[in-house]
Parts: structure tokens; sequence; C-alpha cells
């Protein structure tokens, strides 16, 4: 099992059979066969000939390090994508891209509850700096439910620079800061954005922050003075999202 990775948990399994089922090496099941929520992974691996084999929940709790829901695929490592294909995926489409890149989101649950919000949200594409980033493992691939496999995901070298690139094919950056002096809401997202999400607690990197073309803020009424992060990008990816909807 050294040379694979385990993916696991009903939804992240699926999705891998579905869309990437040549990576699929073993499928392990903890549950009884017969169950209901099962038949689909059971008929995609018996449509790719993948072989399945029963094991001991407890022996599925010690490879996994979450709740798995009875399942779990050994799969060849993921490919998280160069900034070499970032021409390509922002060309997939006629209709102005919605790019996410956080920025410095180190938290593996906070990442994956991002990839399913930003595919929910039909973001073209994720961007991850390669350092202070947390990386596409077994608990990310979980919590997004399957979203990990479907949605590119680019980690960049240099994200300023990448953020210069973008800019130049008439993106515009659009960072979040607590400081900010406009709000999310009077901010037009219905163009070519990239949203730029800073870490947990830190926010974006002075670097990062400088390269923003806009600056907003998420208007807080409470005692409490900002969101989690997965949050915060729900909550902005989607007023996007709506714009773009009353636009067309």
């Amino acid at each position: 099992m050294s040379q694979l990775e385990k993916v696991y948990g009903i939804h992240a399994v699926e999705a891998l059979l579905r869309h990437h089922p040549k990576r699929v090496k073993q499928l392990w099941l903890a549950e009884r066969r017969s169950e209901p929520r099962l038949q689909p992974l059971l008929a995609l691996a018996g449509q790719y000939r993948l072989p399945v084999d029963s094991i001991d929940r407890g022996q599925l709790d010690e490879w996994t390090e979450g709740v798995h829901q009875g399942v779990m695929a050994e799969v060849t490592p993921s490919q998280v994508l160069g900034e070499n294909m970032l021409d390509d995926l922002l060309g997939a489409s006629d209709e102005p891209p919605l790019i996410l890149i956080l920025d410095g989101v180190t938290d593996p649950h906070n990442l994956g509850a991002c990839l399913r919000t930003a595919d929910a949200a039909g973001v073209r594409v994720v961007i991850l700096p390669k350092d202070r980033s947390a990386t596409l493992n077994a608990t990310v691939r979980k919590v997004a439910c399957g979203a990990a496999e479907v949605i590119p995901v680019v980690s960049v070298t240099n994200l300023a620079r990448t953020l210069e690139r973008l800019q130049q094919k008439g993106i515009w950056i659009v960072g979040t800061a607590g400081e900010a002096t406009q709000d999310l809401y009077e901010q037009d997202l219905r163009g070519p954005i990239a949203l730029v999400m800073g870490a947990e607690g830190k926010g974006m990197r002075r670097l990062t922050r400088e390269h923003c073309d806009y600056l907003v803020r998420l208007p807080m009424a409470g005692s409490v003075s900002s969101l989690n992060v997965s949050v915060a990008t729900g909550v902005c990816l989607f007023e996007a999202v709506r714009q773009r909807r009353v636009s067309s």
C-alpha cells in the first residue's frame, strides 16, 4: 500500500470510479455488499473489472483518519496540475472564468470544504501556492465529497507572478481582507474574476494583497470578527454566482 493513496468515503470513492477509474486499483468494503448505498460503487467496480474485497471495520479504522463509511479505495497518486496547464484551463470555455485562489490554507478540512463549494459554484480552476498550503490528501478528498476528483487544482511556485499572469489575460483579482473599505456586495463579480481567500487567521500575505485589483470585506454584524475560510469562500463564490445569473 506504500505506493498507493487511500481514498475513503462513499462520495469520494464514487467520484473516483466515475471520473478516474484507471487510478483505482483495489476497493475495500467493511459493509455488507447488499447495502443499497454501495450498489453504485459495486456496479462501477464491476464495469471496470476492479477487485473488491471485504475487510474488518477495525482494520479500516486503522488505515484511515476519518469517517470512512465502510468504503476505501487504493489508488495511484493524484497529480496536482502544474502552472503550465493554466492557459488550457482558462481557454476551456467562452464564459468569463471564475477562479478561486487559496493563499496559505493549510487545514485539509478547510481545503476540502473549499473544493466542494468551488465545484458547486462552477469555478474553472483552483490555484494553490506550493508552499504553505494543504495538499490533496485523503482527508481533503473525504471532505470534498468527490469535488477533488473533478475540479482542476493547479499548484504554483510563485503566486504573485501567477496573479500578474492572470491580470495580463484580462482577469481581475479580487482579494478578501477585513480592513477593506468596500463590501463584497458592492463589487462587480460578473466578469473574468479570480477570488483570493487568505489563510486561516492571518489572511492573505502582503505580496498577494499588493497584487489585488480590488479588496473587499464581508460585512460582519455580530461580535465575531471573521468567518472560517471555507464559509467565507462559499459566501463570496455564491455572490459571484448570483450576480452572473442576474446579468444573464
